[in-house]
């Protein structure tokens, strides 16, 4: 297929996390420890959460749905990784670059979203516990996780369709470790002004409404909490809230400073590294986070220990 004097490309090369063929075993053993840790500890943390019938509340209920989709990101992406790690040439074909794409940000946008219903949980039941159980219902927490990955879907099409409509002639090599969608923008041989506009435009809408959400049940919680009068009130409330205020900041923070920073700040070593946190790191770390500060969960896993060893 040509267009012009340009002929089109069927596939890209990726940036690999490294360019010293030395140090690339030891990168494949890391990123397949990061995958396994994130597969196995997301996965016990939603098994936990199935098995223990104490833990059938609204924020295990988000947090069981928050550790599948940090299965689902980290599967996107680092499988690709560790092939490339090993492989002479780290090609992708087009059409599974388009699809990884619009899997990262469905995921991505998804998370995005689970993270706010999270806050908004954590809100209700501190602000308002006397009508907690009524204001997150179980029609209600189906609503919001729903309306997530609506959210997020919607999100995935609108900016993959315009890019559907693109052509891409070379060079074939993107600079970056995944297919995203300012990566794929800067490769296309046709004028992209609409698809930076949308994908400026959409990416701006989902943060404005998702981060005023979590922004203001922050503010709430963190004030009704200054209201406790006791120093052991004030601490068990803020610690039902600290590992998930920590995972927003680590996850908004990454995220917003990769899609909305200035061109002039951009770098692809510093793309690499930002894109690690927010895809890789902290959905490895999440169930870390969640489990070593929960005491509820440490129990149950404990709980599900002390029944395999007896049996």
């Amino acid at each position: 297929m040509t267009m012009g004097n340009e002929t089109a490309i069927s596939y890209f090369v990726l940036s690999s996390v490294s360019s010293d063929p030395q140090l690339q075993p030891f990168l494949f053993v890391v990123f397949l420890l990061i995958y396994l840790l994130t597969v196995l500890g997301n996965g016990v943390i939603m098994v936990v959460i199935r098995a223990d019938i104490r833990l059938h509340t609204p924020m295990y209920f988000f947090l069981f749905h928050l550790s599948l989709l940090d299965i689902c990101y980290s599967s996107i992406i680092v499988p690709k990784i560790l092939q490339n790690l090993m492989a002479e040439k780290k090609i992708i074909s087009l059409h599974d670059c388009l699809a990884q794409m619009t899997l990262i940000i469905l995921v991505a946008i998804t998370e995005l979203f689970m993270l706010s219903a999270m806050a908004y949980d954590r809100y209700a039941a501190i602000c308002d516990p006397l009508h907690y159980v009524g204001t997150i219902n179980k029609q209600v927490r189906i609503r919001l996780v729903g309306g997530a990955w609506l959210i997020g879907t919607i999100y995935a099409l609108t900016n993959t369709f315009p890019v559907l409509h693109l052509h891409f002639c070379g060079p074939k090599e993107l600079n970056h470790f995944s297919c995203e969608v300012p990566s794929l923008l800067e490769r296309s041989c046709t004028d992209t002004s609409i698809n930076s506009m949308i994908f400026l435009v959409s990416t701006m809408f989902v943060f404005l409404t998702s981060f005023p959400i979590t922004l203001v049940s922050y503010i709430c919680i963190i004030s009704a909490i200054l209201r406790i009068r006791s120093a052991e009130g004030r601490w068990k409330a803020f610690s039902t809230c600290s590992s998930h205020l920590t995972v927003v900041v680590l996850y908004n923070g990454s995220g917003l400073f990769r899609y909305l920073r200035p061109k002039s700040i951009s770098s692809v070593v510093l793309d690499t590294f930002v894109s690690m946190q927010y895809g890789i790191i902290t959905p490895m770390l999440n169930p870390l986070i969640y489990s070593l500060r929960n005491k509820d969960v440490k129990a149950a896993l404990g709980n599900i220990l002390g029944k395999t060893q007896s049996t």
